[in-house]
C-alpha cells in the first residue's frame, strides 16, 4: 500500500492511539466501506494483529474463541447497514461470558438516521445483554470534540476489564475521508484506573491540592487521613459551604477566585487530587494534572486534565500516600490563608443591604452545631464567601441543581435530629416554589427559614449573568420579577403565623440586626421560624460586584469619578448605566 498511512479523521486517530496504549493489538476485520478508514489505517501498522471474516456473525464468535484462549482483548469492526447485527449471537455469548471484546460499529453520522437514506440503521439503543457498555463516538470537529470523544474511548477501552469485565460497544461515526497521508500518529490522551491491589503511580513533586466537591459527611477517621496527608505533601483542601470538610487545612477559596481584578495563582496546582460530587461553588482551578478518587471508578474530567482514577475510598488512597515520617509543612496552607484574611478585610462595612451583606453578618454567628442549607446560584455563591464556625455542617441542592426543593430538603434533614437546630437560607422564586413543605405536620421546632425576598430571580438581574443585559425588561419573562404578591410585606407574614411559625422581616440593615439575635437564638423554642428580609436586585448586584473586586475597586474609582464630575446624581448615572 504505497504512500498510504493513517486517516486524517481524528476520532479514528484517537482510537488507534488508545488502542495501542491500552495494549490492544488483536482485530478481526469484516469488509465495508464504512469501516474502511479505520482498517485501512491499522492495515499498515504492523503493531496490529489482523485477522479477515466476511461473516460478522462468525468474526464475533471468532473473537469469543480467541479472547477466552488469550485472555486478551479482540477488536471486531464492521460497516454500517445490517454488518453490525449479526455481531448480536456473539456478544452475548461474550457478555454472559464477561469476555474482553471490544465491537467497533462504524457509522454515518447519527443525523442522518431516519431519513430513507441507504446502509443507516438506528444502534443508538443496544440490547441489555450484548455489552456492558455502548458510546458513540461522532466525528472530531474541534478541541471540545476531542476532549469528549478521548474520554469517551478511554473509558470504552478500560470498561473492558473492569469488575470482571465484558463486551464494550462503540458506535463509530466517519466522514468517509480519503486521506491517508498522516505518516506520524498523534498521541491520544491516556487516562489510567487504579483500584486496590495494583500498582499505583509515583506520587508527583510540586504544588498539590484537593478539590472538594459537595459530599457526605466525613468521618473522624477519614478527617485524620486528609490531614496526615496533606501534612506530608504541603497541600491544602480547596472547599466551600457544602463540602463537609472542617480540618486543619481547609481553604475557602471562593473570596479569592472571584476577584475580577487579580488573577488567584493559588489554584494553579501541578496536581489537584478531586473528590466529592457536584460543586455548586463555581470556584475555578487551573491544575496541570488531576487524580479523580472515587469508589464509583468513573471517569469525572470536570477540568479537562484528568489522568488517574482511582477507584477506592478516599481514606484508602489518602493512606496510602501519607508518609508520617516527613515533617508537617504548611507553607501553601499559611500562604493561602494570609491571601483570604488580607482580601477578606477588605470587605466594606458599607456593603448594599443584600445577600452578601446578610451572609457577612450572619454566617459566623450561626450557633454551635447547627446545620445550614443553602438555596443554589446566587445564595450558595454569596455565603462561600465567609465562613461559619467549624461546628456547622452546609448541605445545596447541587445534584440537580434546581430551585424546586430546597426547603422541602431542609425540613427532611430537620427530621433526623430534632434536637438540631437547621438554617435555611432561599431566595423567594425557590421559597414560593417549594412553601408547601412548610405547611407539613412534620415539620418541628428546629426549623429557621431565612427568606430573601426580592421579587424577582435576582440571579438574572447580577451584573455577571447573561439577563442582566435586558436590564428592567427581564423581569418579565427571564427573571419572573411581579409574581407571588410583588414583595407583598404581609403574604409570607400571615400564612407563617397562621401555621404556627413565629415570623420576623427586615427592609434595612436596622431592622435586620435588630432581629438578628432572635432568629439566632442557640436554644430551640416553642415553634419553627422565618425571616423575611426585603431587598432588591439593584444593591444585589451592586453588593456582588464590590465583593468581586476588592483587590482593586473599580466600582469605587467609577463612583469617585462620577461624583466629582456630576455630584451626588452621578452616582445614580451610573448605577443606571451599570445595572440597566
Amino acid at each position: 500500500m504505497k504512500g498510504k498511512y493513517y486517516t486524517s479523521e481524528r476520532s479514528v486517530q484517537i482510537l488507534i492511539s488508545l488502542l495501542k496504549q491500552h495494549n490492544i493489538r488483536k482485530v478481526i476485520a469484516s469488509p465495508g466501506t464504512t469501516n474502511m478508514t479505520f482498517v485501512a489505517s491499522i492495515m499498515q501498522d504492523s503493531w496490529f494483529e489482523m485477522y479477515s471474516s466476511v461473516d460478522e456473525r462468525s468474526a464475533a464468535y471468532m473473537a469469543c474463541g480467541m479472547a477466552a484462549e488469550s485472555g486478551e482483548v479482540v477488536v471486531l469492526s464492521c460497516t454500517g447497514a445490517t454488518a453490525s447485527r449479526n455481531y448480536v449471537s456473539g456478544l452475548t455469548e461474550a457478555y454472559y461470558r464477561k469476555l474482553p471484546i471490544l465491537a467497533i460499529t462504524s457509522t454515518q453520522d447519527i443525523t442522518r438516521i431516519g431519513h430513507l437514506i441507504p446502509q443507516v440503521i438506528d444502534r443508538q439503543v443496544i440490547q441489555n445483554d450484548i455489552a456492558v457498555l455502548s458510546e458513540y463516538v461522532p466525528v472530531t470537529c474541534n478541541d471540545t470534540d476531542e476532549w469528549s470523544n478521548t474520554i469517551k474511548i478511554n473509558r470504552a477501552l478500560l470498561e473492558l476489564y473492569h469488575r470482571g469485565g465484558g463486551p464494550v460497544h462503540i458506535n463509530l461515526a466517519t466522514t468517509y475521508s480519503l486521506d491517508y497521508t498522516v505518516k506520524e500518529l498523534p498521541q491520544a490522551h491516556f487516562i489510567h484506573r487504579i483500584c486496590l491491589g495494583e500498582e499505583f503511580p509515583s506520587f508527583p513533586t510540586g504544588r498539590v491540592a484537593i478539590f472538594v466537591g459537595s459530599h457526605s459527611k466525613f468521618t473522624s477517621s477519614e478527617n485524620v487521613a486528609i490531614d496526615r496527608f496533606c501534612a506530608t505533601h504541603d497541600a491544602v483542601v480547596f472547599c466551600d459551604h457544602t463540602s463537609g470538610y472542617k480540618g486543619k487545612f481547609s481553604v475557602p477559596i471562593s473570596i479569592l477566585t472571584s476577584q475580577e481584578k487579580k488573577k488567584c495563582d493559588l489554584v494553579d496546582t501541578d496536581l489537584l487530587i478531586h473528590i466529592g460530587e457536584v460543586s455548586g461553588g463555581y470556584i475555578p482551578m487551573r491544575p496541570k494534572a488531576v487524580w479523580r478518587v472515587n469508589p464509583d471508578g468513573e471517569l469525572r474530567d470536570s477540568y479537562r486534565k484528568l489522568t488517574h482514577v482511582f477507584e477506592m475510598s478516599e481514606q484508602q488512597f489518602f493512606e496510602y500516600y501519607t508518609d508520617e515520617s516527613v515533617s508537617s509543612c504548611t507553607s501553601y496552607l499559611d500562604k493561602c490563608l494570609k491571601e483570604i484574611q488580607l482580601t477578606r478585610a477588605k470587605v466594606s462595612d458599607e456593603l448594599p443591604f443584600s445577600n452578601v451583606w446578610i451572609a457577612q453578618q450572619t454566617a459566623h454567628r450561626l450557633p454551635a452545631g447547627s446545620v445550614l442549607h443553602l438555596g443554589i446560584l446566587n445564595t450558595l455563591r454569596t455565603w462561600n464567601f465567609f465562613v461559619s464556625t467549624s461546628d456547622v455542617y452546609g448541605y445545596s441542592n447541587t445534584g440537580g441543581f434546581g430551585i424546586d426543593g430546597n426547603i422541602s430538603s431542609l425540613i427532611g434533614a430537620s427530621l433526623v435530629h430534632p434536637d438540631r437546630l437547621y438554617f435555611g437560607v432561599v431566595g423567594d422564586l425557590a421559597f414560593f416554589y417549594d412553601m408547601n413543605v412548610i405547611g407539613n405536620r412534620h415539620v418541628g421546632n428546629n426549623v429557621r427559614i431565612l427568606l430573601v425576598n426580592n421579587g424577582k430571580g435576582t440571579e438574572f438581574r447580577n451584573y455577571t449573568h447573561h439577563g442582566a443585559i435586558f436590564g428592567d425588561e427581564a423581569d418579565k419573562y427571564i427573571a419572573a420579577g411581579g409574581h407571588f404578591g410583588n414583595k407583598s410585606c404581609v403574604l409570607v407574614k400571615h400564612y407563617a403565623e397562621d401555621l404556627g411559625y413565629e415570623y420576623l422581616s427586615a427592609n434595612n440593615k436596622e431592622e435586620y440586626l435588630k432581629n438578628l439575635e432572635r432568629f439566632l437564638v442557640p436554644e430551640i423554642i416553642g415553634c419553627p421560624m422565618i425571616f423575611e428580609v426585603f431587598t432588591n436586585n439593584e444593591d444585589e448586584s451592586e453588593a456582588l460586584m464590590m465583593v468581586n473586586n476588592l483587590r482593586k475597586s473599580s466600582l469605587g474609582i467609577v463612583k469617585n469619578v462620577a461624583k466629582s464630575m456630576f455630584g451626588e446624581k452621578g452616582i445614580g448615572v451610573i448605577k443606571k448605566i451599570l445595572y440597566k
